[in-house]
């Protein structure tokens, strides 16, 4: 038993070095239900935005997330603005450090910021609005 948990604690170890040396990966998440921009987060391209949104009040909800520069404050777009629950993805093709400026009105929200690798990239297909 001792044996296949040194094992197993190895192969987690390298899993998780071989990821991060790639660059591949989740690199930050936030969650909340209010507005705020959130800390600086650096990613390497091609990295994407996983985005969920839920409410207790379906007709009433909005939600925007708006990407900034964090060197220099600039506004570089909005990512999404939805009034409805919901989940998508934004495939991102620019290495930067970047804060997200999140608006939120009566919503949940999840945000996972993850670096992916360039074959992953190949094969994405945009979902949400």
């Amino acid at each position: 038993m001792k044996r296949f948990l040194r094992q197993a604690a190895v192969l987690v170890a390298i899993t998780i070095v071989s990821g991060s040396a790639l660059g591949v990966g989740v690199v930050r998440e936030f969650q909340g239900s209010s507005n705020i921009t959130t800390a600086d987060f650096e990613v390497r391209a091609p990295w994407i935005l996983d985005w969920r949104v839920n409410s207790e009040f379906s007709q009433l909800l909005g939600f925007e997330i708006d990407l900034i520069d964090a060197r220099t404050g600039q506004h570089n777009g909005q990512v999404l603005a939805t009034k409805r629950r919901g989940n998508g993805v934004k495939l991102f093709e620019q290495s930067g450090r970047y804060r997200l400026r999140i608006t939120s009105s009566l919503a949940k929200w999840q945000i996972k910021i993850e670096e992916i690798s360039s074959e992953d990239a190949k094969l994405y297909t945009p979902r949400g609005k």
